[in-house]
């Protein structure tokens, strides 16, 4: 048996002994439906397109804010790497912001952006940041000197320095940062949309609390879980696929 399906085991039985419980009267409680009713929910939520359109949303906000916050957070990384000297002038500017929790901008967001997609992405964008920046710093710190002197002695500009020796060869260890902003900005989207934002799957969640609808509440949540766990994997392939044994270690080592 894969590694995969003998994953399946426990929450299979989980969900079995749920459904038993709950058609055997063992709990009554009206805030816990039970896996057969849930299944259902979920499938009106699919015939009615609320979930495709909710779906979209908040994938749209989340890997938005990705993009936006890796591409920013290699680009620092890689000049802090590069030069001591800078990453020192700005150690206290940065540890100043890092602590700042990236759900305490959303008044600020909203004061700048109105509700929407472009207050959202912002979020997003800051909470990705940090965890592509200080990995993308660590490895451009690891990548091995005699590399850099030799882009130095082909009298490399700075582009295509950072382009053709420096990305290549830290790119393996960026992506396992690039994994981690991914999950942070699902993450950080649904909580978003629960709190301020009306849009998207952290939306929904909270209009079928509002309604009373505990079997569509475990639907999104299941679903959620589900998307995590799905862009996790196909990141994971990639960076398998891309990288070869290299990607295999590293994902051991982690």
């Amino acid at each position: 048996m894969t590694g995969s399906l003998k994953g399946l085991i426990f929450p299979v039985a989980v969900l079995l002994l749920w459904e038993i419980l709950a058609r055997s009267g063992f709990f009554t409680s009206t805030s816990l439906s039970n896996p057969s009713a849930i299944v259902a929910a979920g499938w009106g939520l699919v015939l009615d397109g609320s979930l495709w359109r909710a779906t979209r949303e908040t994938f749209g906000a989340a890997l938005g804010g990705m993009a936006i916050g890796a591409v920013l957070g290699m680009t620092v990384g890689v000049a802090f790497g590069l030069s001591r000297l800078l990453a020192s002038l700005m150690r206290l500017s940065m540890e100043s912001l890092r602590p700042v929790p990236s759900v305490a901008l959303i008044p600020l967001a909203l004061l700048i952006y109105g509700y929407g997609y472009r207050m959202e992405i912002a979020v997003v964008a800051f909470a990705c940041f940090w965890p592509v920046m200080i990995v993308t710093e660590s490895a451009v710190r690891g990548i091995e000197p005699r590399l850099i002197e030799v882009a130095r002695a082909l009298k490399f500009p700075v582009f295509e320095r950072v382009t053709k020796i420096i990305l290549p060869a830290a790119l393996p260890r960026v992506f396992v940062g690039l994994r981690l902003a991914a999950a942070i900005s699902l993450v950080v989207a649904v909580t978003v949309e629960i709190t301020t934002n009306p849009i998207g799957l952290g939306y929904g969640l909270i209009v079928a609390q509002e309604g009373d609808r505990a079997d569509r509440v475990f639907a999104f949540l299941f679903w959620i879980g589900f998307l995590g766990w799905l862009l996790n994997a196909l990141l994971l392939r990639a960076q398998r696929h891309w990288f070869g044994k290299y990607g295999n270690w590293m994902e051991t080592a982690r």
